[in-house]
């Protein structure tokens, strides 16, 4: 560090040198800062960027490397900008929010319909000790695979398409959910626990593809997220769960239809980013649990499953007159 400094003493080119790696480090934080305002007219990029969103602070430290190799000064103070503004985004996320007690532990999975262990799956999910489990993509013909496992956990339980809900607790009031897909992909049930009834609403949003032509084509799951925003907004019931795979971000403002009105596990009470997809290298969470009326208490992921897709989990209070 000495012989770094003393090679800068004295030279004046420090402030002229970085020009453009000073630019570099503005741009980065104005997407960042100003990442709603990116078009999501040609090929949906502002959604794609929020997905991956976090991952632009991986630029920083190698504008910061660029910087003293070139010895630049200007390209150095410039970068405290984009640190600012990734701090102030994600920052929050890099501590540890979890907290003890809750008196409702919840889970949901995207199983995989291609999953070669649903069996296993089934009884791995279930050891995480959830009073109410969700699971998405289930495929009919192994539905009863699942049933099956999850039987002697879960006296309750009902499946509406690809989704279903298993739960310690009755359920009644089960139903789909019209999300405009023209099949069904989710669902809503009220589960009577010992605190009262809870409205559990379970839903699997349409994929997403990155298209060389076409960019991030998410019309129809953009569609279907504010369908399912309306249908939680007509909800009569005060406290309000949604598990599921939204294939979406909480940073992602196509979702918010749903993100708007309904608090993450994860952002309130979790324990870092909680990515879970996909599970070899989990970079985005897209499966989530939220709530409204209800107070999350901790969330993480689970371990992998036969499933591209990470398990998550939450414990919340569901007294939250204290």
């Amino acid at each position: 560090m000495k012989r770094l400094i003393s090679g800068w003493r004295g030279d004046p080119r420090i402030w002229r040198r970085g020009i453009v790696l000073a630019a570099l480090a503005l741009v980065l934080a104005l997407v960042m800062l100003l990442h709603a305002r990116v078009p999501n007219t040609i090929g949906n990029l502002g959604s794609l960027t929020e997905t991956f969103l976090p991952w632009l602070g991986l630029l920083i430290p190698v504008l910061l490397l660029l910087a003293l190799v070139r010895k630049s000064a200007t390209a150095l103070i410039a970068l405290i900008l984009p640190v600012a503004v990734w701090l102030n985004l994600f920052g929050g996320l890099l501590t540890d929010k979890t907290g003890s007690g809750g008196d409702l532990t919840v889970a949901t999975h995207n199983v995989n319909a291609d999953n070669p262990d649903p069996a296993g799956t089934a009884r791995d999910v279930a050891a995480s000790g959830a009073d109410v489990l969700a699971l998405e993509e289930l495929k009919a013909s192994v539905v009863p695979v699942y049933e099956k496992a999850l039987a002697s956990t879960y006296r309750y339980h009902s499946v509406q398409g690809t989704v279903g809900l298993w739960s310690k607790y009755p359920m009644s009031g089960v139903r789909a959910v019209d999300i405009k897909l023209g099949w069904t992909r989710a669902m809503r049930a009220t589960v009577t626990t010992p605190q009262g009834p809870v409205a559990f609403y379970v839903a699997h949003m349409p994929s997403v593809r990155v298209k060389l032509k076409a960019g991030f084509t998410a019309r129809q799951r953009d569609t279907s997220a504010d369908a399912l925003g309306e249908a939680i907004a007509d909800e009569t019931l005060p406290r309000k769960v949604l598990l599921g795979d939204l294939n979406g971000t909480m940073n992602d403002r196509s979702l918010n239809g749903v993100t708007s009105q309904m608090r993450s596990t994860q952002g309130a009470a979790g324990n870092g980013f909680g990515f879970s997809w996909p599970a070899s290298f989990p970079m985005a969470r897209i499966d989530q649990i939220m709530v409204q009326g209800v107070e999350p208490v901790s969330s993480w992921t689970l371990p992998a499953t036969g499933s591209d897709h990470l398990p998550v989990a939450a414990r919340v209070n569901l007294d939250t007159r204290s």
